[in-house]
């Protein structure tokens, strides 16, 4: 089976040699050595300060847990996204309100943000869906005129930049996911980066059950701290991050090549974007019924496409109707993308799916 995705790895010998100092040393967790390397470098690659955590979603939650909201605040949200941004809001104790998306890039609308603002609302928690940036400028405007904090989940934009630099450096905080499914991983990981210093500190005392330096417990906090065989994994994986990228972007680009003029959608990209990383191939179908028959056909065939984001999350947790975000999850299929992919899978998932289009 040739799944949506696949691990990058490093070569397994380097790893064993790597993991080796741990057995020497014994110190497995609690900001290792490994750990404190990578944040080092990520910080240095992205010119921001980044805190390191065990994974994505504890990074959303710390990342909310910084600004103390009373609780059953309203966090403006897309309903276009992974489970784990809505559910983090959720619980912290806060109301999430959806806010429709731009059918073309998938991003949330500006103008459906300033629509659900209400006396309630403390927040905007934007996503750059799969690695394309939102429209940050009109958003921070959006958040400055009206004195609400912007947290971005950034969990698919490693080594995304906007207008020059990295888009972890936009928003009050913006928050990774190193997950095995991205294109940069530690295993299971995330990060929460700011350019607030304040911010980072107290983000490193939550991760550590609210210990500052002195070992004081200076307010609650919760255990989301990164492993040493988590950091292994990082630092290894940093050293052929950007060899997996260009594998990954022409491996992209032949899929838009071969799906040319057979009607399929691709996701329209910020015109902002000065570096992308190829994190996923979403396509959009003109109905549910066809992206379904491609679905079935391509996993006949030993293919695992994702439908993804599917479904709209106003469906699951809400009544708000939001038709562009319901209406692209209903049409979306991503493909598989990675950098190993043979090109002969590449023309036959497009052969297929040109197929089921002639068929109707």
């Amino acid at each position: 089976m040739i799944n949506v995705t696949r691990s990058m790895m490093p070569e397994f010998e380097k790893y064993v040699d790597k993991i080796k100092k741990l057995w020497e040393t014994r110190w497995l967790t609690n900001n290792g050595d490994y750990l404190l390397e990578l944040e080092k470098k990520l910080s240095e690659r992205f010119n921001t300060n980044c805190v390191l955590v065990s994974n994505g979603t504890l990074a959303l939650i710390i990342a909310l847990e910084l600004f103390d909201f009373p609780k059953g605040s309203e966090i403006i949200v897309t309903p276009f996204t992974f489970a784990a941004t809505v559910e983090a809001i959720i619980w912290q104790g806060y109301k999430p309100v959806f806010a429709d998306i731009d059918p073309e890039t998938f991003n949330i609308l500006p103008e459906e943000i300033e629509k659900k603002i209400t006396d309630r609302t403390v927040a905007i928690m934007p996503v750059h869906v799969f690695g394309n940036p939102c429209a940050v400028e009109e958003v921070e405007k959006i958040a400055k005129s009206n004195n609400l904090k912007v947290i971005y989940d950034a969990a698919h934009c490693f080594d995304v930049f906007h207008k020059g630099q990295s888009v972890y450096k936009y928003g009050d905080v913006s928050v990774a996911s190193f997950h095995a499914t991205k294109v940069f991983h530690t295993i299971e990981g995330g990060a929460i980066f700011s350019e607030d210093p304040h911010l980072i500190e107290k983000a490193r005392r939550l991760r550590n059950f609210g210990f500052n330096e002195q070992i004081e417990i200076v307010h609650p906090g919760i255990n989301a701290k990164m492993n040493e065989f988590q950091a292994a994994m990082g630092l290894l994986n940093l050293e052929i991050v950007d060899e997996e990228i260009e594998k990954r972007k022409k491996n992209y680009e032949m899929y838009k090549e071969l799906l040319e003029g057979t009607g399929v959608v691709f996701q329209k990209l910020n015109p902002g974007l000065t570096k992308y990383n190829y994190i996923y191939m979403p396509v959009l179908f003109k109905d549910t019924i066809t992206r379904n028959r491609v679905y079935e056909e391509l996993k006949a065939n030993g293919y695992n496409p994702r439908k993804y984001f599917y479904p709209s999350l106003n469906k699951v947790f809400s009544n708000e109707g939001c038709p562009n975000s319901e209406n692209v999850s209903s049409r979306i299929l991503h493909l598989p993308l990675y950098g190993e992919l043979e090109t002969k899978h590449i023309e036959t998932i497009c052969q297929i799916i040109k197929d089921v289009i002639r068929r109707g």
